[in-house]
């Protein structure tokens, strides 16, 4: 995965007959450089031959092969006539399933979950939810738990993904239609056009493989502490999570449970704060509108633009075309997701430990472990980073964690869960920075100025509805006289 934010790599092809195209080595997805996946191009001895990295369309007309010109003909005439939103995202479930169909660098094949795993993770998040009845005031939020292919996970999360990059995407794909003057805007219209057309795809193949090589390595729905999957489920990966507990020393069985628990616990805070969600959702599109495009280099793209050569306005767009503002609003709404992410992940992390500590064995090495995971840039957080610019700092987390663990020494749960009341009401960055100062601090009740709220807005009705009856006694007066 490119640590350029947009940068762009070779998505590997996914066989036309399934199994029996792995079978046959999947022939064809080892060449070179190929921004737009187009089969054939870059590589060896065929129609990516010398030249054929260099000038992508040339390679394409260098095959003889049939069946290739007319997939990479396809290919582009869907790329060229795309008229959707900023990013083509046909064309990112289409990579992303052949991202997951291509495997895991270590061999390993994405299968279909069988009846004895589709239990197994059903008894664990049935257990995981009744361990947490005892360290949280939140009730129960998953209605159904699951077991997802890697397949799956692609599905059930890209319409999450839609809502999260598209609002970067959008700043970048208006820069693409805002580098000439507006004078000759009218003129270059086609131009314009196909180059929105390209940004799509560009877009669309960069996020779709940055989804399909996660689907690779996530646990669950919630690995980037935001609610990817369905409300209401409680998603786990088998498959993924043999290879993540393969070299930990622990049962499986104490891994997949300690896994329940986050997930379990994930969707109990989504699915009882009801404004939490849109306040995650909101900071980054907040973030994304300080985004500032640097169209410098687009100008200088489109002034230089070789049709039979789209990488030029490729290694623009992998060059860093964009990065924050440095305003006090963008600070401002980096700090509130930072924090809100943070939170969210020291809730979690504090919950489960006090579940999991008293039952398994493992809990104090697998909490570690998921810590580790997370500080050294796991593969979520560098995702995130990829695909909006931002990267959660792994030490908000643990200072997260220690707050919300001393404020259940101080208040309780219900007085540690309650502050989930109203936004106003959670830690601050600098709180983060100060936990027993918050934890000893006053609160304010937001339920009693709820109360005086409703009080004053029923008083108000009640006047006005005493208005209204003085007014039809009068009018009745003036009737009889």
């Amino acid at each position: 995965m490119s640590d350029t934010p947009f940068g762009f790599g070779l998505p590997p092809e996914e066989p036309e007959n399934g199994d029996e195209g792995n079978k046959k080595g999947n022939q064809g997805g080892q060449g070179g450089p190929n921004p737009f996946g187009f089969p054939g191009m870059g590589l060896p001895g065929g129609a990516g031959g010398p030249g054929g990295a260099d000038n992508p369309f040339a390679a394409m007309f260098g095959s003889m092969n049939p069946n290739d010109l007319g997939a990479a003909f396809q290919q582009l005439g869907q790329m060229l006539s795309y008229e959707g939103g900023p990013v083509n995202w046909d064309m990112a479930k289409d990579i992303a399933r052949q991202t997951v169909a291509q495997g895991t660098a270590d061999g390993v094949k994405d299968t279909s979950v069988g009846v004895a795993e589709k239990s197994a993770v059903e008894e664990a998040v049935r257990l995981a939810d009744h361990w947490l009845d005892g360290v949280t005031s939140l009730p129960s939020g998953a209605t159904t738990a699951v077991a997802w292919s890697r397949a799956e996970w692609v599905e059930a999360t890209l319409p999450v993904w839609k809502e999260l990059v598209d609002p970067v995407a959008e700043r970048v794909g208006a820069a693409m239609g805002s580098v000439l003057p507006e004078e000759m805007q009218a003129m270059a219209g086609p131009l314009l056009g196909m180059m929105r057309s390209m940004g799509g795809a560009m877009f669309g193949q960069q996020i779709g493989q940055a989804v399909g090589v996660l689907a690779g390595e996530v646990v669950g729905s919630t690995d980037i502490g935001l609610p990817l999957g369905p409300a209401g489920k409680a998603a786990l990966l088998p498959l993924n999570i043999e290879s993540f507990g393969k070299d930990l020393g622990v049962p499986a069985e104490e891994v997949r449970l300690y896994l329940a628990l986050r997930e379990a616990a994930h969707a109990r805070l989504f699915a009882h704060v009801p404004w939490l969600r849109s306040h995650l959702f909101g900071a980054v599109e907040g973030y994304a509108r300080g985004i500032k495009v640097d169209t410098s280099k687009l100008e200088d793209v489109v002034g230089q633009l070789d049709p039979s050569n789209p990488e030029q306005l490729q290694e623009a767009l992998q060059g860093g075309m964009f990065q924050p503002q440095d305003t006090p609003e963008q600070k401002a709404a980096l700090a509130r997701l930072e924090t809100a992410l943070a939170l969210v992940e020291g809730w979690v992390d504090a919950v489960v430990h006090e579940a999991a500590k008293p039952r398994l064995t493992s809990a104090d090495a697998m909490r570690e472990t998921m810590r580790r995971r997370r500080a050294s840039g796991g593969p979520a957080e560098q995702t995130f980073a990829t695909l909006v610019g931002l990267e959660l700092r792994p030490r908000r987390l643990r200072d997260a964690s220690r707050l919300w663990a001393s404020l259940t020494d101080a208040r309780g749960v219900d007085g540690r869960d309650g502050l989930w009341e109203h936004p106003d009401m959670l830690p601050t960055a600098s709180d983060l920075d100060d936990p027993d100062g918050f934890v000893h601090r006053e609160q304010l009740d937001f339920s009693e100025i709820d109360k005086m709220l409703g009080e004053a807005a029923q008083k108000r009705d009640q006047g006005k509805q005493a208005e209204q009856g003085d007014g039809d006694s009068d009018d009745e007066g003036e009737a009889k006289k």
